[in-house]
């Protein structure tokens, strides 16, 4: 077994590659129709509206889910390009390894946003501050926990460089609306 399989399912069985299965519970609805008009955070994306399609069969585990203000999505990045392990990101021209950024070109293009909570109708939640391009397939939902997600004295790696104005304008994208998607 080698050292990249380890922990694999079918590692070192010889039945061929991992299988990780997958269900999308739902569809993430957003204004956002073209990758390259998408704000590329949500903090970019402030405001933003959306809706959260949660199929019927998963509908039961919205239970409670109103108590809370904000939620982790965690979805499929469908039209993302392929992966590469350096790229651009959005607040820099200088290159950057795909782990020390959040491009979805990723070997895995899995996308996690924080939204707000704005109310819940059935199996549908309306959202806000939606960075996500619209018919995203949701893998999964968990509530926003302050005590349990906010860290204090955090480190920024390279983006501290980049000061709030310059984030705002090229994670809107005004400053560059043709930049390509695989971009951070």
């Amino acid at each position: 077994m080698t050292r990249a399989n380890e922990g694999r399912p079918n590692a070192g069985t010889g039945t061929g590659p991992a299988v990780l299965p997958l269900t999308p519970i739902g569809i993430i609805r957003s204004e956002h129709r073209e990758l390259k008009q998408t704000p590329i955070q949500p903090v970019c994306a402030e405001g933003s509206p959306g809706r959260i399609e949660v199929f019927d069969e998963f509908a039961e585990g919205l239970t409670d889910i109103e108590g809370f203000s904000h939620l982790h999505l965690i979805y499929w990045l469908h039209r993302a390009g392929p992966a590469a392990l350096t790229v651009m990101p959005f607040l820099e021209d200088v290159r950057h390894g795909i782990f020390a950024t959040r491009t979805p070109t990723r070997p895995n293009p899995l996308g996690l946003s924080v939204v707000r909570l704005v109310e819940r109708r059935g199996s549908v939640l309306l959202v806000e501050d939606v960075d996500v391009v619209d018919g995203t397939p949701l893998l999964d939902i968990k509530p926003y926990v302050e005590r349990f997600d906010l860290r204090q004295g955090t480190r920024g790696g390279w983006t501290e460089r980049v000061d709030g104005d310059t984030m705002q304008r090229r994670g809107t994208r005004a400053e560059q609306p043709d930049r390509p998607y695989i971009t951070d």
